[in-house]
């Protein structure tokens, strides 16, 4: 169990729903969890951080959930950075290595060369086993029925396991330094980290990593931490929902494409630049542009 802080009275902005999550571990996966340390600031500090830079008057003018929004809307990103979450977090490796791409962050991870790792290894459920897309290079297709799936659990049961008690053997009956004893651990295995990011990038962490297209087990952690952002800056993250997460960006020719739409006229996607996939994309988000058509690939 970690070591419980000592509280002190504190002038610091301090939100409730925060507080009530402190070291609380939010399970992922099978064993995994994100657990949250510490935060600091609230949505009244991207305020009040806008309010130094925009001048005096400004609160008269402005409501704070209006600034909030008018500043996540036209990508006035520095206020946001006045914001920062720290979390713990037990992952897999192999969604570690996804994770580590957001260089945005400060990162202090479990070392193996020091510590000697547990057991624990990634087995996903056998709804989660799929196989490889045929129209998407790095995603699932089609689930795999229940016999299949369980033959491939089976194997992947016994990899992990066997990884991890040769593992054991050398430390144990070969005293191998602990630096060389991990290699041949599985991606499978859990790791942990100390996470800490500011809001900004943080929302750009989520809107990348909540996407469907991202892995589905990195989802479930960005599930879980978006849960946290939605208790601690909910008016921040109103916006983010509203001009991000749930919002459509059109190309120059995708704008021209809607306009056309709206006025009756036919929609040549091709005339328009626009190649198959952002037609089909501009379709499903907005049906009502025009059935697929000839699009240039």
């Amino acid at each position: 169990m970690p070591h419980e802080p000592k509280r002190h009275p504190t002038g610091r902005a301090v939100v409730p729903a925060m507080e009530a999550h402190l070291l609380v571990p939010v399970p992922c996966l099978d064993h995994g969890f994100v657990r949250l340390v510490d935060y600091m600031g609230d949505d009244s500090a991207i305020v009040e951080a806008a309010r130094v830079s925009f001048g005096g008057g400004t609160r008269a003018i402005r409501k704070d959930r209006d600034l909030v929004r008018y500043l996540l809307r036209n990508g006035h990103t520095s206020p946001f950075e006045m914001c920062e979450i720290k979390l713990h977090v037990k992952l897999p490796i192999f969604v570690a290595r996804q994770w580590v791409r957001h260089r945005t962050a400060s990162l202090n991870e479990l070392s193996g060369r020091y510590s000697v790792l547990d057991r624990d290894s990634y087995l996903p459920a056998p709804q989660d086993l799929a196989r490889q897309s045929t129209d998407n290079r790095q995603g699932r297709g089609e689930v795999l029925d229940p016999d299949d799936a369980a033959r491939v659990l089976d194997l992947l049961r016994h990899d992990a396991e066997t990884c991890h008690a040769t593992y054991d053997h050398l430390l144990e009956q070969h005293d191998l330094a602990r630096e060389l004893a991990r290699i041949g651990l599985p991606l499978s295995t859990y790791t942990q980290w100390t996470w800490k990011i500011d809001l900004h990038n943080l929302l750009h962490f989520l809107r990348l990593r909540l996407h469907p297209h991202a892995q589905q087990e990195i989802r479930v952690y960005a599930t879980a931490i978006a849960d946290l952002t939605r208790a601690w800056v909910p008016l921040t993250w109103e916006a983010f929902e509203d001009y991000v997460l749930h919002a459509v960006s059109l190309s120059r020719g995708g704008l021209e494409a809607v306009r056309r739409a709206l006025r009756g006229e036919p929609v040549d996607p091709s005339a328009l630049g626009l190649g198959r996939r952002e037609w089909e994309e501009l379709h499903a988000a907005i049906p009502e542009v025009a059935s697929p058509g000839p699009a240039r690939g």
